[in-house]
């Protein structure tokens, strides 16, 4: 009979180890956390339990779960240290303990008003920490344990093992498992959405308080602040939409993750996601100038020959670029043809306009764009705002004038004639993806 209650017994305890391990599992694929940091943590609970059930104040206690059999060991940590690294005094009566601490206020109290003041201290050294025989081990007593023992060493002696702890003790692991869990779970997130930074992402409206906006990005929550939104747009809960990843820092809650509507990089991402050959690297986006909720220019390039880059981003029926724009909420896209000819680049840059001719001044990075005086308006733009994002796209100051007299407008019309007839057939197409987009 005895022996089958231990056959019994044993039973329990495996099934209880089972149980545990699935638990451990659980936590690790919830939370995201590995299993070497959940096993840490629970040794980190363990060992709290035992100290304050059956340690002693000020003892460095560890503890070495075993995953496979269930059991655990614990063991007292000492360092070895002698006079150079800590201060041997006698024992203190309670009286000299009370003197002491009146002591150590009054210095903490003169140096905080030091500091205030900004009053420069002289240093005399820094203060020793006082020996504690329930951490520390002196040179001989360590040299009794361990024969090569030397000043610094860390001397583990295991502990009786114990498996009955009271209330307090469980609710002490409890509260440290807890603690670790959540910290770990932070830490996890941190570095998952660290990685992410300058990614599209998909996310719902959680909640609008004021006129920041909360983001659910799944694991964790995002804020997109005013400074970040478009300001035509509105927002409601429970809306999904796709947010820029603009900033990730580290919090005591969780990660403070920044988000953005209004960041240039985000239309070259949601290209990136709508174009393959610009995910491939065959097409490539030189540059971008934006005005979020009203209208953006892009400047492509192929790296391949036979490809068209316009073509590419536009999209059969123009899918890819209105893909992109339903989901900036109707904002203008203009796609142009990055050049490395500086007057071609500039007259395309102010595109759905007719450039007749550009002047550049290489020293000061200025350009002047002859016009016909119909096409004015066109170039310069509502408030302004084509030339602006075309003098933005290419980095040079661009200034728009119109043609004097008729005479020299049918000059330079004259002048490309021939090069528009050869080129007619190619750049009809893309002229008329630009202006529809």
């Amino acid at each position: 009979m005895p022996r089958k209650k231990m056959q019994t017994d044993e039973d329990v305890a495996a099934a209880r180890m089972g149980d545990f391990g699935s638990a451990i599992t659980q936590i690790c694929e919830e939370k995201g956390i590995s299993k070497d940091r959940v096993i840490e943590t629970v040794e980190a609970a363990l060992a709290a339990a035992y100290k304050k059930d059956y340690g002693k104040r000020g003892q460095n206690i560890r503890a070495e779960f075993d995953e496979v059999a269930g059991g655990t060991k614990f063991y007292l940590v000492k360092e070895v240290v002698d006079e150079t690294t800590r201060e041997f005094v006698e024992e203190e009566t309670e009286e000299e303990k009370q003197e002491e601490r009146g002591k150590k206020q009054e210095e903490n109290k003169t140096e905080s008003e030091q500091n205030k003041g900004n009053v420069p201290e002289e240093s005399e050294g820094e203060k020793l920490q006082r020996y504690n025989p329930e951490r520390d081990l002196t040179l001989e007593d360590a040299l009794e344990i361990k024969k090569d023992a030397q000043i610094g060493d860390i001397i583990e002696m295991e502990l009786e093992q114990k498996s009955e702890y009271g209330r307090v003790a469980a609710q002490t692991a409890k509260q440290v498992i807890i603690q670790r869990i959540r910290e770990a779970e932070r830490d996890s997130m941190y570095d998952e959405y660290k990685n992410r930074e300058g990614e599209v992402i998909n996310g719902t409206v959680q909640r609008i308080e004021g006129r920041n906006v909360f983001i659910d990005l799944g694991k964790s929550i995002g804020v997109l602040f005013p400074s970040e939104q478009v300001e035509r747009e509105s927002y409601r809960v429970g809306q999904r939409l796709k947010v820029y990843l603009l900033k990730v820092d580290a919090g005591t809650k969780g990660p403070g993750i920044t988000l953005s509507r209004i960041h240039p990089e985000m239309i070259k991402k949601m290209f990136e996601l709508e174009v393959p050959e610009i995910f491939a690297g065959t097409v490539e986006i030189k540059s971008i100038a934006r005005e979020a909720g009203e209208r953006t220019k892009i400047a492509v390039s192929s790296t391949e020959e036979g490809v068209d880059p316009i073509g590419s981003c536009v999209g059969q029926k123009g899918t890819r670029v209105q893909a992109v724009i339903d989901e900036l909420g109707g904002e203008k896209i203009d796609i142009i043809q990055w050049n490395d000819d500086t007057s071609k680049f500039i007259s395309a840059s102010l595109s759905p306009a007719k450039v007749l001719r550009v002047d550049v001044n290489e020293a000061t990075k200025e350009a002047v764009a002859i016009v016909p005086e119909d096409q004015l308006s066109l170039a310069i733009g509502k408030r302004g705002q084509n030339v602006r994002l075309a003098a933005k796209l290419t980095g040079w100051k661009i200034d728009i004038n119109g043609a004097e007299n008729k005479g020299e407008e049918k000059n330079i019309e004259k002048e490309e004639s021939v090069s528009e007839e050869i080129s007619a057939e190619v750049e009809s197409p893309k002229e008329s993806a630009e202006e529809n987009v």
